[in-house]
C-alpha cells in the first residue's frame, strides 16, 4: 500500500457500519507492536462498548478503499466524552490517519455539545502524546495500572466494624462526590458493570470508608473507595485486608489510580505491584 502524508484517499466510515467481529480484529491488528498491547476478543469489546458508553455512530474507522486502517472510538456521557481503543496498522503509520481520526472523534464530541473530552495514553508513547498535545488536549496527571497475583493464605482482616454492602448500596455510594474521576472509575463505568459489591467499615479510632469493586470469575477489578473520617492509608489498608481475606485466591487488577491518591501507599504495603502508567489528558471546550 502506497500512502501519502495526510492522504487525501483516505475516508471516515462511522464505526457502527461494522460487525464486532471485523472492528475487534482491526483493533489487534493496530496493537501487535504497542508497548502494552491489551488485545481484545470480540465478547471482550462488546462488554467494553457497553460497560464505557462507546457511542458506534460517533466512532470512526479510517479505510482506503476496502483496506481498514485504524480505528478510533468515542465514549459520551453527560457533557463529557472521552476517546479510546485509538489505533492505527502500523504499516501505515505517519500518514495522517491517526490525526484523522481524532479530530474526527472531536469534532464529534462538540456536535454532542461536550464541554470536556478526556483520555490516557500510556506513558513514553511519544508520538501519541506529541500528536493530543498538538489537538489542544493537556497533561493532568499520571495514572498507575496495579496488579496484585493471588496469595496462599489469607491475609489476617484488621479488627473493624464491617459491613458488606449489595450492589444497590454499593452504587448509591459510588454517586456520591470522589472529584473527576477517569473514565474507567467514574460511576456510570460501575453501574454498568456486572456483579459490582463494596465493603464500608469503621475502625476502633472512628476512622471509617468503603470500598467498591467488581468481582469477576477470576479477577477483582473496577475499584472505587473513599475514606469518609481518619488516615486514607490506614482506612484502606483495613478495607484491602478484609477484600482480600474474602478473596485470597482472585487475581486483581486494577486500573487508572491517579498518582497522588492519598490511598496508594496501602496498596503497595498489601503486595500492590504497578504494571505500567498512562498520562491523563484533557481538552476543554474552550481550548478549540
Amino acid at each position: 500500500m502506497s500512502l501519502t502524508p495526510a492522504d487525501d484517499s483516505i475516508r471516515l466510515v462511522p464505526a457502527s457500519q461494522f460487525t464486532i467481529e471485523q472492528l475487534t480484529a482491526l483493533y489487534n491488528k493496530t496493537r501487535v507492536d504497542y508497548m502494552v498491547p491489551m488485545p481484545m476478543n470480540v465478547a471482550r469489546l462488546a462488554d467494553y462498548i457497553r460497560l464505557y458508553d462507546i457511542d458506534l455512530d460517533h466512532s470512526f474507522v479510517a479505510m482506503q478503499g476496502e483496506e481498514m486502517l485504524g480505528v478510533a472510538m468515542l465514549g459520551v456521557r453527560h457533557q463529557r466524552a472521552w476517546i479510546t481503543r485509538l489505533g492505527v496498522v502500523p504499516t501505515t503509520r505517519r500518514h495522517g490517519a491517526g490525526k484523522m481520526l481524532v479530530k474526527s472523534l472531536i469534532d464529534a464530541a462538540d456536535s454532542l455539545s461536550s464541554h470536556l473530552i478526556m483520555l490516557e495514553v500510556i506513558k513514553n508513547n511519544a508520538p501519541a502524546h506529541q500528536l493530543f498535545l498538538k489537538l489542544g488536549f493537556r497533561e493532568t496527571g499520571e495514572l498507575l495500572v496495579l496488579r496484585r497475583p493471588p496469595r496462599t493464605s489469607p491475609p489476617d482482616p484488621m479488627v473493624a466494624d464491617a459491613q458488606r454492602l449489595d450492589r444497590t448500596d454499593s452504587l448509591v455510594l459510588v454517586g456520591h462526590d470522589r472529584g473527576m474521576q477517569p473514565w474507567t472509575n467514574q460511576s456510570e463505568s460501575l453501574t454498568n458493570a456486572q456483579e459490582v459489591s463494596g465493603i464500608r467499615l469503621t475502625l476502633a479510632d472512628g476512622s471509617r470508608g468503603w470500598l467498591v469493586y467488581q468481582r469477576q470469575k477470576f479477577l477483582l477489578t473496577r475499584f472505587a473507595f473513599k475514606t469518609e473520617r481518619g488516615d486514607p492509608v490506614t482506612v484502606a489498608r483495613a478495607l484491602l485486608s478484609h477484600l482480600h481475606s474474602q478473596y485470597p485466591r482472585l487475581d486483581t487488577q486494577i486500573e487508572n489510580i491517579q498518582m497522588g491518591d492519598p490511598h496508594l501507599p496501602a496498596f503497595y504495603d498489601m503486595g500492590y505491584m504497578e504494571s505500567f502508567r498512562r498520562v491523563e489528558m484533557w481538552r476543554l471546550a474552550s481550548d478549540g
